[in-house]
């Protein structure tokens, strides 16, 4: 008989990979996940994308390694900015032995709700080097004023 002494961060490692193996088992069971960001995920595989702000705008980045600025589309209606697209596999080749396929490849599509102070009709898109930068332009009343305090 062995005494293991219990770990309450191993325990905790181990729920966290569960809880991860059942995520990706979903997503690739039903092709969609919903969070609370109302990031809908769809198609085979999920790009990541950082938001933030500054004053002036909202900008979204989004990994998309191997694909060309053809290979994807943006739309924004409604108040939802969708980013979608498709990274093609590459021909598997005859002569070569694969030991380890860890790249991803196949459509997917991002939709994000957006603020509705933005100016629709200067939305900007720029591709460069694998990273799609959407630039969502704030409307005045949304950009932050500083406001005096009078002293009586």
């Amino acid at each position: 008989m062995t005494v293991t002494r219990w770990s309450p961060a191993r325990d905790l490692m181990n729920l966290t990979e569960e809880f991860n193996r059942i995520n990706r088992l979903i997503r690739n069971v039903f092709g969609t996940d919903e969070t609370t960001e109302t990031t809908l995920l769809k198609g085979t595989w999920t790009p990541p994308v950082d938001i933030c702000e500054d004053k002036d705008n909202y900008y979204l980045y989004v990994e998309l390694p191997g694909l060309k600025r053809d290979d994807v589309k943006v739309d924004y209606d409604d108040g939802v900015l969708t980013i979608r697209g498709e990274k093609k596999s590459q021909r598997e080749q005859k002569d070569r032995t694969y030991y380890r396929l860890e790249r991803t490849f196949g459509q997917f599509e991002r939709s994000f709700r957006v603020p509705s102070r933005i100016k629709a009709d200067k939305i900007g898109a720029r591709f460069e080097n694998g990273v799609l930068k959407i630039t969502l332009p704030k409307t005045e009343e949304a950009k932050p004023r500083e406001i005096e305090i009078k002293i009586s």
